[in-house]
Parts: structure tokens; C-alpha cells; sequence
């Protein structure tokens, strides 16, 4: 569909309005039909279109599916997940790939995982995270407990 490359990392909330314009014409809908479609306002669209309004990712999904191109390359646009993220946007795009999670379970996992992170306060590269807290201790009735000394 559209060329992959020409999607520059970091890019600003305004290009993402441009390119939902584009995909809007091309896939000749007014404004007010996509509006209509993806179930938000007309003055909300708009706003994001210009550029005024940073939309969710469930917002993003719903006009994907009217646009009827892939939300992924809408979460790319709209600097969610980045291509080059390294580990974070693998996650990320991992899950919004997963073809076996419904939308709402998709945006319920990212939601939990982007918490983590700001949890974890993976801003600072994890500078200040002590030895080991990277595992997470997950008891299941067949693993043998250390507890028992």
C-alpha cells in the first residue's frame, strides 16, 4: 500500500493529520463520512487531521478500520511505536500484529506494558534499577517454591 520508507522516525502529530488526510481522499471519504465510519465527531477528526489533536490508539484503530488500511502503519504515523525502538517497539508491534488478541485486548496489553515501563521508569535507560528486578517472579502450582526452608 503506501511506501513503508518514507516514514521518517520522530515524527510530529501534525504528519500524522496530513497522512490521515491523504488516506482519507484516497479512499474518497469526506471528512465527514470518515467521522461518520470510525464513530467520532466531525470537529474531532478535523482537529486531528490539522494537527491540534493527539487521538488514542483506540481512536486510531477505529479509523484504520474505516480507512481500511492497517492500524499499525497509523501507529507508526502517529509515533505510538517507532520501527527502530529496538526492544520497545518490538513489543509493541508484536502485540498489534498478534492476529489471535481482539483490538480492545491489543490496547489493554499496551496499555499494561507502557505502564510497566513508566513504572520501572524506563525513561532512564534503567540506570537506577537495582540487580534482578527485570525478572518477574510468576508462581505456578507446578513450580517448586523457594519458600519452603
Amino acid at each position: 500500500m503506501g511506501d513503508m520508507a518514507k516514514i521518517s522516525v520522530g515524527q510530529t502529530v501534525g504528519s500524522l493529520g496530513e497522512y490521515l488526510k491523504e488516506q482519507r481522499v484516497a479512499a474518497r471519504l469526506s471528512l465527514r463520512q470518515l467521522a461518520q465510519q470510525a464513530g467520532v465527531s466531525n470537529p474531532y477528526l478535523s482537529q486531528i487531521e490539522r494537527g491540534l489533536r493527539k487521538p488514542s490508539a483506540e481512536v486510531l484503530q477505529q479509523i484504520a478500520k474505516a480507512l481500511r488500511i492497517s492500524a499499525e502503519q497509523l501507529y507508526l504515523q502517529a509515533g505510538i511505536v517507532s520501527p527502530d525502538d529496538g526492544v520497545g517497539g518490538s513489543v509493541e508491534m508484536a502485540v498489534l500484529s498478534d492476529t489471535g488478541l481482539t483490538e480492545r485486548q491489543k490496547q489493554s496489553l499496551l496499555d499494561v506494558y507502557s505502564s510497566f515501563l513508566a513504572m520501572n521508569g524506563a525513561g532512564e535507560a534503567g540506570a537506577d534499577a537495582p540487580e534482578g528486578t527485570d525478572e518477574v517472579s510468576i508462581t505456578t502450582p507446578d513450580a517448586p517454591t523457594t519458600e519452603e526452608q
